[in-house]
């Protein structure tokens, strides 16, 4: 079968691979679900990986099928594989899978000490870019129907979910915490998905990005009520003082001197969330003393988050059902970009790279 696949550390080398046809002979213990792919998500780790920046191959392979973001339809299952996955229903598989650790064992891969991750589409195990493919329950989460439209932007909602669930976890130290403002940092699908979750839970949001509205991005803010801000127009601790204090505040440009701008503009007792990697050399002036008393004085907490577990998944798919009650026909909006079958690979990493106006961009797989 057609599968997307490059050589990990060789730029540019995005490319139509055939592989074989998966099967659940493939998953041990009769626990395997045959899938076919319906779409595939892109995002900045797939032009990092495109652009050989790290990506590393299957042991005993030279290429990797990319992919981490996915939706497809389940073909057949295993004998020991629950009825939630009867043949049609939806799908989206995790990313990572367990290591070692004693973190992996429990099932929260997502916070692994592990130095070597095991993740689909980007470290040492094949992706979804592909027509089919085959997984054990285990990683595989099913969906209700009416999410087909909007399915594909599920792993992306997970990180959002883990990072939201982790500030309200550390806030129990407070034994009163009931946040009411959060500003997103960023405006890419994570931070519209985050400032969609915060909203779910009644909180005040403020999103700050680059590019001045209008813009489609700040007119679907709008739609959900929430105050978009441009960088280009006030710097964030005048937002900060405009619009806050923030109890929470969720950083997702891939910009890292924001984050120091956005730990000292955080309010008392206040969560600072981390969500965006940065894997370059960066410097800037920062005034530490003040950033360290106002953590000390003001009971703040900084955290970091990266991938997510099963549970926020599944927290992912409430709040998608949610969202379509509430705002009907929002996440359908975030799609803007559609790429036709895999062999249009050329055109997804244009749109992905160049397109300024895209929020997600995919792989159209579905066979009719």
């Amino acid at each position: 079968m057609k599968a997307l696949a490059l050589y990990p550390g060789k730029p540019n080398s995005l490319h139509i691979e055939n592989i074989p046809n998966p099967t659940l002979a493939d998953v041990p213990d009769g626990n395997g679900v045959l899938v076919e792919m319906l779409a595939v998500g892109g995002c900045g780790t797939d032009l990092d990986i495109n652009a050989g920046e790290y990506g590393r191959a299957p042991r005993g392979s030279d290429f990797l099928v990319i992919g981490h973001e996915n939706l497809g339809r389940v073909i057949e299952t295993g004998p020991r594989v629950p009825v939630d996955f009867a043949p049609g229903t939806l799908v989206v598989a995790m990313v990572r899978r367990p290591g070692r650790s004693i973190y992996d064992l429990i099932g929260r891969q997502d916070l692994t000490t592990d130095d070597e991750y095991h993740e689909r589409g980007i470290s040492l195990l094949h992706g979804f870019a592909s027509e089919r493919y085959v997984d054990s329950a285990d990683f595989v989460v099913p969906l209700p129907g009416n999410l087909r439209g909007v399915g594909v932007l599920l792993e992306p909602m997970s990180v959002c979910e883990k990072g939201i669930e982790q500030a309200y976890t550390i806030q129990r130290r407070l034994q009163v915490w009931r946040p009411q403002r959060a500003a997103v940092l960023g405006a890419g699908p994570i931070g519209m998905l985050s400032a969609l979750a915060l909203r779910l839970r009644g909180l005040e949001v403020t999103c700050y990005s680059k590019r001045r509205a209008p813009s489609p991005k700040s007119a679907l803010l709008g739609d959900i009520d929430v105050r978009y801000v441009s960088s280009g127009e006030r710097s964030f601790a005048e937002v900060a003082t405009a619009h806050g204090p923030f109890d929470l505040i969720l950083e997702a440009t891939g910009f890292s001197p924001l984050a120091f701008e956005a730990a000292e503009a955080l309010g008392p007792n206040g969560v600072l969330i981390l969500a965006s990697l940065t894997s370059g050399e960066r410097t800037a002036e920062t005034r530490t003393d003040a950033i360290n008393q106002g953590f000390v004085l003001g009971n703040k907490v900084m955290v970091g988050t990266v991938n997510a577990s099963r549970d926020h998944f599944i927290r992912g798919v409430d709040d998608m059902v949610k969202a379509e009650a509430v705002y009907p026909g929002w996440l359908a909006r975030l799609l803007t970009t559609r790429v036709s079958g895999l062999e249009s690979y050329e055109r997804f990493i244009s749109e992905l790279s160049e397109n300024k106006d895209a929020i997600m961009v995919f792989i159209d797989l579905d066979p009719g």
